[in-house]
Formats: structure tokens, sequence, C-alpha cells
């Protein structure tokens, strides 16, 4: 790069959004630092609260990560040798290790190549009499088609958790009335990690529920399987929320709508200035979905050459995922094969996340369309 180029366009930069908010947020901090309560406590007490109450969720339950939020659930089932566990091939590790961390076989299914989550017909197509659990991922923004996949649970007399990890503030049509993600199924993980929608300044998760006993299950889990120290009713483990997370979360929370609508307006941008490049499949909103735009992601069969190119004009872009989870080694033992979840598998190869962070601009947006339409000669 010489003096004369552009400054780079990366594929999420937060010290914008940390410098808007960095009264709030030092203010915050400053608060539990003079508290000395940095383990649960009101501020963790008070951001379960508001969390809650933003999705829709009658119970949250704060824990340690959003690994966490989705192992603590899957332990509160009380699983038996051979139970299983429906997961989506492509999405992130952390679905498939939570199952088979708390003590479940993950079974991988394929996804909507269009969508990038599960359908009922994906589900349906890897269910056997040991499936316990199915765990659709609202993937990149975008809630599953949950009336659907809930009304199959239902009639095959599955547990369904949400993995809302990537999906905060989305939201969907349902007969019954719009739903946002984690007050849809029974109990639903989230993530904070400070790359998502809604970050911490480290690890955070939330779990939520609509039921209580679920929440108070999870919620002895959290802290060694008791409500009461020393007395403990259940085997647990320490996933503790940091009020110091807590605090930054809950000043965040009030700022989310916007951020969403800003990655909104990035999207809606994009797919003007990229819908007549052949090459470039984008992506799909399914109808009366709200989609946030944790990632914009993109599909081209020429997907490395793009990156590539992308990378010498200083452009960030990211690849999730480049391997579908029934191919990863450490399942080996599970029998996956190439070519049994052949969407999946065609996604890794094919999909790229481009920057679509709220503080983007038109400028910088305009850069990385102008440079992909510059690649396909569009």
């Amino acid at each position: 790069m010489t003096m004369t180029d552009p400054p780079g366009v990366p594929l999420l930069d937060l010290t914008e959004q940390y410098h808007t908010l960095a009264p709030e947020l030092d203010a915050a901090v400053a608060r539990v630092v003079r508290s000395q309560r940095f383990v649960l406590g009101p501020e963790v007490d008070a951001f379960e609260a508001e969390f809650a109450s933003y999705v829709g969720a009658p119970h949250a339950v704060g824990v340690a990560s959003g690994t966490d939020a989705l192992l603590l659930p899957l332990l509160a089932l009380d699983p038996s040798p051979g139970d299983e566990v429906i997961v989506p091939a492509f999405t992130f590790f952390a679905t498939a290790g939570a199952v088979w961390n708390a003590g479940f076989k993950p079974v991988f299914c394929d996804v909507d190549p269009r969508t990038f989550n599960v359908t009922v017909d994906t589900l349906e197509a890897v269910r056997t009499p040991r499936t316990r659990a199915a765990i659709p991922v609202h993937l990149f923004g975008q809630m599953a088609p949950m009336d659907e996949i809930l009304a199959w649970a239902e009639r095959a007399g599955i547990t369904v958790i949400e993995d809302a990890a990537q999906s905060v503030g989305a939201r969907m049509q349902t007969a019954a009335g719009p739903v946002m993600a984690g007050a849809a199924a029974p109990v639903s993980a989230f993530s904070f990690f400070p790359t998502k929608n809604l970050g911490a300044f480290g690890d955070a998760g939330m779990v939520t529920a609509l039921d209580g006993e679920i929440a108070e299950r999870v919620g002895k889990l959290r802290v060694h399987g008791g409500r009461q120290m020393y007395h403990h009713e259940m085997v647990g483990t320490n996933s503790r929320l940091d009020a110091l997370q807590a605090a930054v979360l809950r000043v965040k929370l009030g700022h989310l709508d916007g951020w969403s609508e800003a990655r909104r307006a990035n999207a809606a941008r994009y797919d003007e200035a990229l819908g007549e490049v052949a090459e470039v499949l984008l992506p799909t909103v399914a109808p009366g979905h709200h989609h946030v735009y944790n990632q914009y992601t993109i599909r081209c069969r020429r997907r490395d050459e793009l990156r590539a190119a992308l990378a010498e004009q200083g452009i960030g872009s990211g690849v999730y995922y480049p391997v579908p989870l029934h191919l990863q080694e450490c399942f080996s033992s599970l029998g996956g094969r190439r070519g049994r979840l052949p969407a999946a598998e065609q996604l890794c190869g094919e999909v790229l996340s481009l920057p679509i962070f709220p503080e983007l601009g038109g400028d910088r947006l305009d850069r990385v369309a102008e440079a992909i339409q510059g690649f396909f000669g569009a």
C-alpha cells in the first residue's frame, strides 16, 4: 500500500462503537469497581431482567459464555447414553461441541442453501427413535422457521433449544404474531462475544426460557448445582456471568435496535450494488423475517479468488465456515462422509462474509461493492 492508497476496510471494527459510548461504558465499569461486586449480584440481576423484557421471554439466566448457554440447558435434560441431539452441519463448532460435552450424540443435518438454516425436512431426514432434542441455529442473524420446527417437534416429542448466538434482535412473524429470537422455543442460548451484534468486553452468555422450571435448573447448574452455598442438588459447574460484563451489556442493550437498523441499511445497500453481479448469490431473507445481519454472507464459486483480490485492496472478509461439522476430525467416530449433506458442504466452499458493522458508512461499503464488481467485470 502506498501513501496515496485509501485506508483499508476491516471486516469488523469495534473502536468507533466504544468511542461513541465511552462515557457510558466507563461509568458502568467504574460503578462495578466501586461496588466490589464482581460475580453475579445486582448488575447481573438487572441485566437478566432487562434482557428478558427485550426478547419477550419470562426468564433469563446469565452465564459465562455462549457455549455454556448451550451446554447448561442440555445438561438440564439429564441425558442417557445413546441419546441424540440434531444440529446443523453448517454452523459454528460450539453448537455440536456443547451437545458432545453434555453427554449426547450429535447428529448432523443439512440446511437450506438459501437461508443457511435448518428446516423441518432437513431435521426429519436424520431423526431417529433416540432423538431427544434439536437445536435450530438462527445463523448470521436470521431465525430458522420456528413455527414449523416447533410443530414438528411437538408431534415427535422432541425438545427444541434455540441457538440464538448470532441473532439477538431478530424476529419473525408467526401464526400467533411476531416473536423474537429467544422467545420462540422453551429454552434459548445467546452469546455476547465481542464480535456479536450485542457484544461484551469478553466472554458472556444468556439462557432465556419460557418455563420457570428450566430456568431454575439452569440457574443451579451455573453455580455448581445449587442455589445455597455448600448445598448441591445436582452436579453443576462454574458458569457465572461477571458483573463487569453485565454492566457493559446493559449500556449496549439500549443501542442495539439502532445498530441493527444500521446493519439492515448496509445490507440493503449491498443488495442494490451487487444485485446485477450474476456470479454472486446474495443472502436470502425469508418472508416475514426481520434479519439483523450479524454477517452479510454472499455465495460465489470463485470465493477464494475473490477473497484474495479483496485482501490485496485492504478489504477484510471472512469465511464462516470452511469445514462442515460432520467432516471435522474430532467427530470422525460418528461416521460422517463427504456427500451426505450436500448443501452444507457446498456452502463451505462458496460463502464469504463482507463488512457489515453499523459504523461502516456508505463510502467504505461502496468501496467493497466496487471491488467485487471489478473482480467480476460487472
